[in-house]
């Protein structure tokens, strides 16, 4: 059992956990993610690691309420609650060295697993350009934490309620279009990275994106993750979470991860109902 060490309200229905697993903590490295379960009979779900600390033994997470799994934890789990299980790290490891001047892409919840990979690569000697973007002010968190770890830091909103109205794919193009730039990460959502990589394969510059498939154990076994990649199918959790992002077909992707959407929504309103009549 996994304790919950800290919890705090980042935005509307957007959690931040500092939680107990001292054996994924001492092997954890940027880009990895976990298989959470809450409890006995609860479904497996992947939450990418977002920091943590192999001295305390804690890892961070950042959860997006969006699903009932991902709301149960939220709204029903809090300090001194413990988690059936957390598994990991899995996946494999970003790859962190001299590039030169790199560009970190954070989108919405995707602000938390860009923080430590920006972090890694300016502990390499490269000069780190962050982007961060959310849908409103309300939803920005950690921008204290990337201004630690990025030389640069641009921050869009897509209302404008706070830096530059728009979308995060706009101060990229600018950034892409007045010098070189070595490499980039995107992390965020599907149909986010799929322009950014649009945007990178338009300079010529190539992209890391950590994709999000529908995934059951994460150890390569159900094949839910499946992904195409190159024209080849690749899963993504043996295989990824990160991939070339010129090289992902983003269309199959989005597909994909619209399978399900029917029932979590059922799911959802279930568990919304239920937890209602209780109040």
């Amino acid at each position: 059992m996994h304790r919950i060490l800290r919890k705090r309200v980042l935005g509307p229905n957007l959690v931040e956990l500092e939680v107990e697993a001292p054996l994924v903590a001492a092997k954890a490295k940027p880009g990895q993610f976990l298989i959470v379960r809450l409890h006995e009979k609860g479904e497996r779900i992947p939450l990418t690691l977002a920091d943590w600390d192999a001295q305390a033994g804690t890892v961070t997470l950042v959860v997006q309420m969006i699903g009932k799994t991902t709301y149960q934890l939220g709204q029903e789990y809090h300090v001194g609650d413990a988690i059936c299980d957390v598994v990991g790290p899995l996946g494999n490891p970003s790859e962190i060295r001299h590039f030169g001047t790199v560009v970190c892409v954070g989108g919405g919840v995707g602000i938390a697993p860009i923080f430590p990979i920006a972090r890694a690569l300016q502990e390499a000697g490269n000069h780190v350009i962050g982007v961060v973007g959310a849908r409103t002010k309300d939803l920005l968190f950690w921008l204290d934490r990337m201004e630690r770890v990025c030389h640069e830091l641009y921050v869009t909103t897509d209302d404008g309620s706070f830096g530059r109205k728009g979308v995060v794919t706009e101060p990229l193009r600018d950034i892409l279009s007045a010098r070189r730039v070595d490499h980039i990460w995107a992390i965020g959502p599907a149909i986010m990275m799929k322009f950014a990589a649009l945007t990178a394969q338009e300079f010529g510059v190539p992209i890391t994106v950590s994709l999000n498939p529908i995934m059951v154990d994460g150890t390569g076994m159900c094949g839910a993750c499946r992904v195409e990649v190159a024209g080849q199918t690749r899963f993504g959790c043996v295989d990824g979470p990160e991939f070339p992002g010129e090289l992902v077909n983003w269309d199959l992707l989005l597909a994909r991860l619209s399978a399900y959407k029917e029932e979590e929504r059922c799911a959802l309103e279930q568990y919304l109902a239920v937890k209602g009549s209780r109040l």
